[in-house]
């Protein structure tokens, strides 16, 4: 070989040297990360990894000159460099909660469950009350309560409705639990103990994704289910075990794919929360990692975090012009509070046997442009007998009152006209018996 390559050959190859050694000490400290669950906030890992790099450095050292002796550890000091981001928090470690909205005082009860939720109540309309109160449960499941959620809750109460919201443990500026109690029959327990608290005998209420999963779980429990005057269960999620299982249909397109990238500061962009969230939705690390805590986890999450998730509640034509869902003020998600809940659905046997018996007048709503699978709404509407109509609202995504065109209006006068018992702004589809009709004829998400 030429001489004059020999010195490049040899640079590049000492370059893949040390490229590798940085490659494979990174590598093992997140093997060590999940080994240890994050012990110390991952600085167990971090200082064995530095001790495993400094001994392969001495061994491969010990026979060279002196200055010859250091090179070994710069992939050393790189690679610790780069991991010792991982174990240092950038946001506070205790919760850090969303201060109040201006346009709704924040209340807290403390239910008999031991959970301590923040509650909203918007009062009807001078002169113009409905006689039952409304309860809104909402979705995410461990998230506040969206500003264009609020908005919504506002204009019900202008019909008149006497409108309660809570957000549910861990969400907003509810109060943390344990890890280990998130739960989804912690969540009926709780919506069970918020109704005995409200101390206004039987609510209507409406069910909105995670929280119609909610709903749909309180209707199988007769307990609860007595508790409730009218069910609307809006976009569900999976209720059970199996209907998680469900890899079916969604709707018409979604904007996911299309709608411009979401702007702002995300947790996921910094190593340390990369790597806990990412490693967390693997299931390489548990939701109650020592990795981080709970109330760090929430404080680090951002809107943009959830990326094109928020484009897939709308649709597709609607992709320019998604609207602000939130203040960065008032958002919160609690991403591993969230994962626990899912997973106690997923391990959960089938409520079907229970569902068949409900007898609460209900109601399903289920938006064209859905991005959730179409079986988790028609499992419930095959199962639940007093489903009493069903409203396929066109036009909109899963976030169906969405504050665009007149979409707020016509979810509203569907609502209205069940809970008042009036003859249904839309025709009663799908119908138990046409389920099957529904699944074959609208057209599955191709975006």
């Amino acid at each position: 070989m030429p001489k004059f390559l020999t010195l490049p050959i040899r640079l590049i190859a000492r370059m893949f040297q040390a490229a590798a050694a940085v490659v494979g000490l990174a590598g093992l400290f997140l093997v060590l990360i999940v080994l240890t669950n994050g012990a110390r906030s991952g600085l167990a890992a971090w200082l064995t990894t530095l001790a495993a790099g400094t001994v392969a450095a001495l061994w491969r050292g010990r026979r060279r000159s002196w200055p010859s002796r250091i090179r070994p550890f710069l992939p050393v000091v790189v690679a610790t460099a780069l991991t010792a981001s991982v174990c240092v928090p950038t946001v506070p470690t205790t919760r850090r909660y969303p201060p109040d909205l201006p346009f709704v005082a924040t209340q807290h009860w403390s239910l008999a469950t031991g959970s301590r939720v923040a509650v909203y109540h918007y009062t009807p309309a001078s002169g113009f009350r409905r006689s039952t109160p409304f309860v809104y449960l909402h979705g995410g499941p461990v998230r506040g309560i969206s500003v264009l959620d609020h908005r919504f809750l506002q204009s019900l109460a202008r019909q008149g409705y006497d409108v309660y919201a809570y957000e549910q443990a861990g969400g907003g500026r509810s109060d943390l639990l344990p890890m280990e109690e998130y739960a989804i029959s912690r969540s009926v327990s709780d919506f069970d103990a918020f109704i005995d608290r409200l101390g206004k005998g039987p609510v209507d209420v409406l069910g909105f994704s995670s929280g119609a999963v909610v709903l749909t779980r309180a209707l199988a429990t007769p307990r609860v289910a007595a508790r409730v005057h009218r069910a609307i269960i809006a976009e569900p999620g999976p209720m059970d075990g199996p209907t998680s299982r469900i890899t079916g249909q969604q709707g018409r397109p979604s904007a996911r794919g299309l709608a411009p990238a979401m702007t702002g500061p995300q947790a996921t962009r910094v190593p340390r929360y990369a790597v806990a969230l990412g490693l967390i939705q693997l299931g390489l690390l548990p939701p109650d990692t020592d990795l981080i805590g709970q109330a760090e986890g929430v404080n680090a999450f951002q809107a943009a975090d959830l990326g094109s998730d928020t484009a897939s509640a709308y649709c597709a034509r609607d992709a320019q012009r998604i609207p602000a869902e939130d203040t960065s003020q008032n958002f919160t998600f609690s991403a591993a509070a969230s994962l626990h809940v899912q997973q106690t659905i997923k391990d959960s046997p089938s409520i079907t046997p229970q569902l068949k018996r409900s007898r609460t007048p209900a109601m399903l709503m289920i938006a064209e442009c859905s991005s959730q699978v179409r079986q988790w709404a028609t499992a419930i509407l095959a199962d639940d007998p007093a489903i009493q109509r069903t409203q396929y609202m066109p036009g909109v995504g899963h976030h169906m009152w969405n504050g665009l065109d007149d979409n707020n209006e016509r979810a509203l006068a569907v609502i209205d006209a069940f809970l008042q018992g009036e003859p249904a702004p839309l025709r009663n589809y799908p119908t138990r018996a046409g389920v099957s009709t529904f699944l074959r004829d609208d057209l599955p998400n191709v975006a």
